[in-house]
């Protein structure tokens, strides 16, 4: 039976406090694997947690353990028997569907009103997260990774599967011009998931150079700067991803989208009101779907990463030891000069 162990984790404790500290790590419960994280890429919403203490309404009232996009290796197994063996290589599922009271599709537990997400402020206590180089977990959210993939590679998996779920909300693809708009890293893997479904045009927007670069390589067929509304409306679309979290960028898609088209909005906007072109949207029959993180499709990530349909390769864009995560961070915020930044923790 395993006993307390200590670990480094990454910690954010107020808006610009975030702290590299050692913690202890308790024994696991019978359901729970012990894992050594390899692995971890910096989330928009680790940012925010960083840069504001809160994360559009989930708002830090205590110290918490930032990330959910992990990877690592099993150090030991449930014991109650589920999951996977001790020295499996894991992707993390971070989602625990839940909770009573609002209504949703019992087919998109993603929806389901006490879902919570691993290194998340929506509940007190929080929902402490797993940058740290020993986390207990529920073997439910494991997933092997397949043989052949690198754990460096597979650290893709969990956004990626929110970019996946996103462009099946907008329908079949093939054969389609597509617009992504914002070319941070949710836009790339956007860009690569539709280049693997058959997307016959893909026109990524930004605001800047590098990520246009990034999303070029990840299967762009064009690129177009966001100040340029006057080819942003031409491309008449027949979907488009917003990926921004912008009004402007909503404002772009619903210019770009041609009559008819479905704007797809995975882009987390802030809370409140929002301007938004509604008039334009109306007279064009615009379909204006949500996409909300995700359900099993990290499953099918993981296959297509292993067997080279999907190419996330120029993605990620820069590894930092855990060490020096407080520079990682600073590197992530800044879209003008990096994709997907990943700390290591092994």
């Amino acid at each position: 039976m395993l006993s307390n162990t200590t670990a480094t984790a990454v910690i954010a404790h107020a808006a610009d406090d975030l702290r590299i500290e050692s913690i202890t790590v308790s024994a696991p419960a019978p359901d729970e694997a012990q894992i050594e994280i390899a692995y971890g890429g910096i989330c928009g919403s680790d940012l925010h947690y960083w840069m504001h203490g809160a994360a559009g309404e989930s708002i830090l009232k205590a110290p918490m353990i930032l990330g959910h996009e992990i990877v690592g290796v099993v150090r030991s197994a449930a014991a109650d028997g589920s999951g996977p063996i001790a020295g499996t290589h894991v992707a993390v599922h971070p989602a625990t569907p839940g909770g009573t009271g609002a209504r949703y599709p019992k087919e998109s537990p993603n929806l389901s009103p006490g879902c919570t997400y691993l290194g998340s402020a929506a509940r007190y206590p929080h929902t402490e997260g797993a940058f740290a180089s020993t986390v207990n977990l529920p073997a439910r959210m494991l997933r092997a990774v397949p043989a052949g993939l690198s754990l460096r590679d597979a650290a893709l998996a969990e956004p990626a599967a929110v970019a996946w779920h996103a462009v099946s909300r907008a329908g079949e693809v093939s054969g389609k011009r597509v617009m992504v708009i914002g070319a941070g890293p949710i836009g790339a893997l956007s860009v690569a998931v539709l280049k693997r479904a058959g997307a016959s045009e893909i026109i990524a927007v930004d605001m800047f150079d590098k990520p246009l670069e990034i999303a070029a390589a990840s299967g762009a067929t064009s690129t177009l700067k966001a100040d340029d509304l006057e080819a942003i409306a031409a491309v008449e679309a027949d979907v488009v991803i917003e990926a921004s979290g912008n009004y402007r960028g909503l404002a772009s898609a619903i210019r770009g989208a041609r009559r008819g088209g479905r704007i797809v909005m995975v882009g987390l906007l802030p809370s409140g009101e929002q301007p938004a072109l509604i008039s334009l949207a109306i007279t064009r029959e615009l379909e204006l779907v949500g996409s909300f993180r995700f359900n099993d499709e990290i499953d099918e990530v993981l296959l297509a990463l292993a067997d080279g349909s999907l190419d996330l390769a120029a993605i990620i864009t820069h590894e930092f030891d855990v060490a020096h995560a407080l520079e990682a961070f600073a590197v992530a915020k800044d879209s003008a000069q990096s994709g997907k930044v990943l700390l290591k923790f092994t």
